[in-house]
């Protein structure tokens, strides 16, 4: 497994609108997570900046990719665009993060 980080930004008002749909993944969605390679995928929120911290154990970069192609991704991006910071296409703008230790 390849361990995976990145951070978001979701805005300070939506905070339990984030939640509240994160506590209702839609079923298509989990599925094409979990059948592009996901595991142990975890989002943590720091409430004074809005910072989403995001973990995830995936198969492989290439399969992991190939999620941003999929429709239920791209309607799901559509659906969280008006409570996160996101690009042109409704991705969420992330940044990804350098591992720097790790405890087994």
């Amino acid at each position: 497994m390849i361990r995976t980080a990145t951070k978001m930004k979701v805005y300070t008002d939506c905070y339990e609108e984030y939640k509240r749909r994160h506590d209702e993944l839609w079923p298509e969605m989990e599925a094409i997570l979990k059948s592009h390679g996901a595991h142990q995928y975890s989002i943590f929120l720091d409430e004074e900046t809005g910072t989403l911290f995001a973990y995830v154990e995936i198969e492989s970069e290439e399969k992991w990719a190939k999620v941003a192609q999929t429709e239920v991704c791209q309607k799901w991006w559509a659906y969280m665009k008006d409570i996160m910071e996101t690009n042109s296409d409704d991705s969420p703008k992330s940044q990804k993060l350098k591992e720097v230790f790790y405890l087994d």
